[in-house]
């Protein structure tokens, strides 16, 4: 498989807040990485990093063999990126919304329509469409940054807290979309949820100050013994504790 997304020695600093310090990973075409780290641990820092929307201050990344910062227009063209909080214009509806994004990203009046339609059967949005952004719930604001993120069908989704705010039944429906589109794409979501990590993902990381402290499969975690233990101890104690 491809490998779609590389980052090599990703370091970042807020003054004097070491937020990344030196993290570097691979995630080939047909994985879901789940990114896992305490709050401030660096996950939505190293993300916008390999989005493209935030500089590193060493290291590098590349998405689908594309160097982000020599080439940041192309990259983004691979790219599909929810940022936290789902950021959207508010007072748009969530249909002329989706349109904006379509004709940002180059596609003729009759393929945007086709696109939108696809990304708001997948999303469940089709309730909401003539609704303005600002007056929808977290969920539903949720959902409309994940459609402009797979509107135009990437070979990537970096995806932060893809879930976050959803109830039970919408989280099973974005987590089956994910399984379903991570075929043949390279899929990272960050989350603090870790069932998420056994539902959906096919391989973890997890980070804290700013560093990798693990990174297998789930299964290789649940063999340590239950998920917020180990995950407590990784985080606390900078290591996997010994079978």
């Amino acid at each position: 498989m491809a490998v779609l997304i590389e980052a090599s020695g990703l370091e970042k600093r807020f003054g004097d807040i070491v937020a990344v310090n030196g993290i570097s990973l691979r995630v080939q075409q047909g994985e879901v990485l789940g990114f896992l780290g305490p709050n401030g641990a660096g996950k939505s820092t190293t993300m916008k990093m390999l989005a493209g929307f935030l500089e590193p201050d060493a290291g590098s990344a590349r998405i689908a063999g594309v160097d982000v910062l020599e080439s940041p227009k192309l990259a983004k063209r691979k790219l599909g990126y929810l940022p936290e909080g789902a950021p959207c214009y508010g007072d748009m509806t969530v249909r002329a919304f989706l349109t904006f994004i379509a004709e940002i990203r180059g596609f003729d009046r009759e393929e945007a329509k086709r696109r939108v339609a696809a990304a708001v059967d997948k999303t469940q949005l089709a309730s909401v469409l003539e609704q303005r952004i600002e007056t929808l719930s977290k969920g539903f604001k949720r959902r409309v940054g994940l459609a402009q993120a797979i509107l135009h069908d990437p070979e990537v989704l970096v995806l932060d807290e893809p879930t976050d705010g959803l109830d039970p039944n919408q989280k099973h429906e974005v987590r089956t979309l994910i399984r379903q589109m991570s075929k043949d794409k390279a899929i990272v979501l960050s989350t603090h949820i870790l069932e998420e990590v056994e539902a959906v993902c096919t391989r973890a990381i997890i980070i804290a100050r700013g560093r990798v402290l693990f990174d297998g499969t789930p299964s290789d975690l649940a063999k340590e013994g239950p998920l917020d233990e180990v995950f407590r101890r990784i985080t606390t104690g900078g290591r996997v504790p010994a079978s």
